[in-house]
């Protein structure tokens, strides 16, 4: 059942190096769509009613459609209108959206959750709307929205084991590889899960500490 050390060792470097793709496509997944979760919070916001309705639209596929099904939609669909993409192209594109119309609700909230003195002290020192946002809403919204995002970082790592439903070759497709040329499916995908806590356990303890640094600071 479990894997031996002899295995582990023969393993590791192709593990490793789907791990090493798993963390890459995390790491521009977020840097892409926090950014345009932002974007879209401050869409939805916005009192124009296009810029509106477009970033709730975007928000609300983001949400309403899982993950697999947008990677699957812009890997396997968007070639049949003459757009190829590459396997890791298409999950950061597909990881991204997502990101961005789940982070756009934590943002917003955050944004909306700073007090109304705050704005009233930004207009009564004489800052346009530009400035309020950029000196006065943004700092404190997201010090506000920083723990759910680390969070939901945790959770888009973690998503990336749907991309080896799209060849790309992160851990779950490598141990899915041992474990087909070796039929040691359940040890091969064990040390995979291995390496997902190794990465996502840490993680979840620098969340804790964020959140309660965060719960101390808004007590002072």
């Amino acid at each position: 059942m479990f894997p031996t050390y002899d295995e582990v060792a023969t393993w590791l470097p192709d593990l490793l190096s789907g791990l090493w793709v798993s963390v890459q496509v995390t790491a521009l997944s977020l840097l892409i769509g926090i950014p345009f979760g932002l974007v879209l919070a401050l869409g939805v916001l916005s009192k124009r009613r296009a810029v509106k309705a477009l970033s709730l639209f975007m928000v609300e596929i983001g949400r309403g459609a899982p993950a697999l099904v947008l990677l699957q939609f812009i890997y396997f669909g968007l070639p049949s209108t003459g757009l190829m993409l590459g396997s890791f192209t298409a999950a950061v594109i597909a990881l991204a959206w997502n990101t961005g119309a789940y982070t756009s609700e934590i943002i917003r909230a955050s944004l909306q959750s700073v007090a109304h003195g705050q704005r009233e002290a930004a207009v009564a020192l004489g800052l346009n709307r530009m400035d309020e946002l950029r000196y006065v809403i943004l700092p404190q919204g997201l010090r506000v929205a920083l723990p759910a995002l680390l969070g939901f970082s945790i959770l888009i790592f973690q998503g990336t084991s749907l991309c080896f439903t799209i060849a790309l070759p992160e851990l779950v497709s490598r141990a899915y590889e041992i474990g087909s040329t070796t039929f040691r499916y359940l040890p091969a995908l064990l040390s995979a899960g291995v390496l997902y806590a190794g990465i996502s356990i840490p993680a979840a303890l620098l969340v804790s500490y964020v959140e309660k640094r965060a719960g101390l600071y808004a007590h002072r």
